[in-house]
């Protein structure tokens, strides 16, 4: 009975099946880590609708050339069969063993252009013409690879809904030198990208309760406006002294600064209630960039999230990234949850 079980596997392995399925065909290996190197399993290679038109029409010459015995038919005939022969390889290897990419891709706001930077490594390998790379529904970009080189390309998506998206598969083919023959490479990698909401229109900042200014100024130990003169004192930076007035024998005297300026401004969350949430994401969006190019001191409150006060560039980027991925999930967990509760009562 053991015998006759070990005759019962699979003659082909799992790796193999997976090898030839027809899901790889179309769609390639699926998600891997960059970079990709296209060996021979992953290039695929078939006639174009320019190449099934030449080959109907060697057909038809050979027909011609042995119907009427023409010597001069057969030569043509030949001739051009041989050279789609060597175009095959020509096009097979204009794309075989080249390295693919992605670097990083910067966050864009929803609406936006995106810019995919792919890298195309052709170290070691002659010159390589015409290389398609195409992403789904999105125009096609074309480059050449000189010999021992690499190049940077940055094909474009068009963003539509805020969050973290994966990158699309996309597709590497050439039809190079005769157009006769197409070869492909389906690439996918495990990279990620970050589209934030798209930000509302110019709407002032909020300034009631939850934004603070102090109306005190900085008492002269800041410096941004010239608020005055005051008698020296023991300690006073000899940088704010007004030298004028002392060479005037006029005493020494040491220059105030002050103004009013904002201490802290939270954007907060609940204040947008008559808004609904893509609303809510816009209008806080819209505050951040704006609190931001006012270089304020700023924190954000979400329902499941607060980060706290702070500014400049990576501090903006953790509020729009925060706001790119939120989600309301919480509440119909919550809802379900007193739903439940009340059914146990």
């Amino acid at each position: 009975m053991p015998a006759i079980r070990r005759l019962k596997k699979p003659l082909f392995s799992q790796k193999i099946r997976h090898r030839f399925s027809l899901q790889r065909f179309l769609k390639g290996e699926g998600p891997e880590t960059g970079p990709i190197h296209l060996i021979q399993r992953r290039v695929y290679i078939l006639p174009t609708k320019r190449g099934l038109f030449f080959a109907a029409a060697l057909f038809v010459m050979l027909i011609g050339s042995l119907n009427y015995n023409n010597n001069l038919g057969f030569t043509l005939t030949f001739l051009l069969a041989s050279l789609s022969i060597v175009a095959i390889l020509h096009t097979y290897r204009n794309l075989l063993r080249l390295s693919v990419d992605v670097g990083h891709i910067t966050p864009v706001f929803c609406g936006d252009v995106v810019r995919v930077p792919v890298t195309l490594d052709n170290s070691n390998y002659p010159d390589r013409f015409s290389i398609r790379i195409n992403f789904p529904e999105q125009p096609k970009l074309f480059t050449d690879i000189p010999a021992n080189q690499w190049v940077r390309v940055e094909p474009t998506l068009l963003s539509h809904e805020r969050g973290r998206h994966r990158l699309e598969r996309f597709t590497l083919s050439t039809i190079f030198p005769l157009g006769l023959f197409k070869a492909w490479a389906h690439t996918q990698l495990k990279i990620q990208y970050l589209v934030y909401p798209k930000p509302d229109a110019q709407h002032k900042l909020p300034r009631e309760s939850f934004y603070h200014f102090n109306l005190t100024g900085d008492r002269g130990n800041g410096c941004d406006d010239f608020a005055g003169l005051r008698n020296y004192q023991q300690g006073d930076s000899l940088h704010h002294v007004h030298w004028k007035t002392f060479a005037r024998e006029q005493g020494l005297h040491t220059k105030q600064f002050g103004g009013d300026k904002a201490e802290e401004l939270w954007l907060d969350w609940e204040t947008l209630d008559i808004l609904d949430t893509e609303a809510r994401l816009s209008r806080l969006t819209r505050w951040v960039l704006d609190a931001d190019a006012m270089q304020y001191s700023y924190g954000l409150k979400l329902p499941n999230k607060q980060i706290p006060l702070g500014h400049g560039s990576n501090h903006r980027h953790r509020c729009l990234e925060a706001l790119a991925v939120y989600t309301d999930d919480i509440f119909v967990n919550n809802n379900t949850t007193d739903k439940n509760i009340g059914a146990h009562k």
